[in-house]
């Protein structure tokens, strides 16, 4: 199985992607995802996606257009950190209701 997507926003888009096999997320916990996500890629560029690995880690991926000037790879890496660290809880929770739901564990 690979990787599943939970969440993704484009900055090149302008557009928030929400798995809707995660449609059973709490609405508040869907919208602080949202602006998570939106924030990120608003003041860093690129695009933020938020997958589950095989083992039920929930990672954060980024990329950018090579032709994107403006990406902030200095800046992504210490966002991510920072997310890491301040949403460590709702990471956890996210972790643990995919493990129950869907690897059934």
């Amino acid at each position: 199985m690979d990787a599943v997507v939970l969440c993704a926003s484009s900055k090149y888009e302008q557009k928030f992607y929400m798995n809707p096999d995660f449609a059973g997320l709490p609405e508040d916990v869907k919208k602080e995802l949202k602006a998570m996500c939106v924030l990120f890629t608003e003041d860093i560029g690129g695009i933020l996606t938020l997958k589950f690995e095989k083992d039920g880690t929930l990672e954060m991926e980024t990329q950018a257009y090579e032709e994107d000037l403006l990406y902030d790879e200095i800046g992504c890496d210490l966002k991510i950190r920072q997310l890491q660290e301040t949403k460590k809880e709702l990471f956890r929770s996210l972790e643990l209701y995919y493990r129950v739901l869907f690897l059934q564990e």
